[in-house]
């Protein structure tokens, strides 16, 4: 079984930026859950939580309450002496998540494309255009998939819905770790951005229902890898 908190590269040698107005919980969540979906820290990785606490210079309590909302989240295990394992990504609930994010996004453009000229769809074409700057580069991976959640955030924050949006992501863990896999593929870039281009199309066609077809069609891309992405990954899933 691996272990370490040396995967936690972002943080060594100097804590966590602190936030007067974020809890240092969040900051420790967020850093952590940011380093599993992106699979730095690989499933069954084996976090001890006074060396997290040391390697985020905080205390142990905060450090807790980070593990707790990663349970939740279904992405570590925690185990009785302090141990914590993150978790195998789990076939059963990436399609629960995929179903759950595909019903919410389709609504959310299918509402848009009722007034398809609002600030939000404006934001998102703008977003567009800088992914399409960086398709082909992988050197830029980490910002292009920044911009991809940043476009979707965009269109929840469109409908009103910024809190649907956030709690849909802390729920998508799994899935996520599955998009990490399968976004340096070769065309994987370009389809992603012809995808949000399709969609940004259909809203401003005022076509609703073609809106989410479109974002349904955008979505499923790595559910349809999904058997290949397994199979070349095989340690990685339960």
């Amino acid at each position: 079984m691996k272990t370490s908190t040396g995967g936690l590269i972002a943080v060594q040698g100097g804590g966590i930026k602190t936030n007067a107005h974020v809890p240092a919980s969040a900051l420790v969540y967020e850093e952590i859950r940011r380093q599993i979906v992106s699979l730095t820290l690989l499933p069954e990785t084996t976090l001890v939580r006074a060396e997290l606490a040391d390697s985020f210079s905080v205390s142990q309590s905060p450090v807790r309450e980070a593990i707790m909302r990663l349970e939740q989240d279904g992405l570590v295990v925690s185990y009785p002496q302090s141990r914590t394992v993150v978790t195998k990504i789990d076939v059963a609930r990436i399609r629960e998540e995929h179903f759950l994010r595909v019903a919410a996004e389709c609504e959310a453009v299918r509402q848009l494309a009722e007034a398809p000229e609002t600030a939000a769809v404006i934001k998102a074409k703008g977003i567009v255009k800088m992914q399409e700057a960086l398709v082909g580069d992988i050197e830029q991976i980490d910002l292009f998939k920044q911009l991809d959640e940043s476009f979707h955030a965009a269109l929840f924050n469109g409908v009103n819905q910024s809190n649907l949006h956030l709690q849909i992501t802390a729920r998508s863990g799994h899935l996520e770790r599955v998009r990490t896999l399968d976004l340096p593929r070769a065309g994987k870039m370009f389809s992603v951005l012809e995808g949000h281009k399709a969609v940004i199309a259909a809203i401003q066609s005022g076509d609703g229902y073609e809106a989410t077809t479109q974002m349904r069609q955008h979505l499923s891309g790595t559910m349809e890898r999904l058997p290949q992405i397994i199979d070349e990954n095989k340690d990685l899933f339960s």
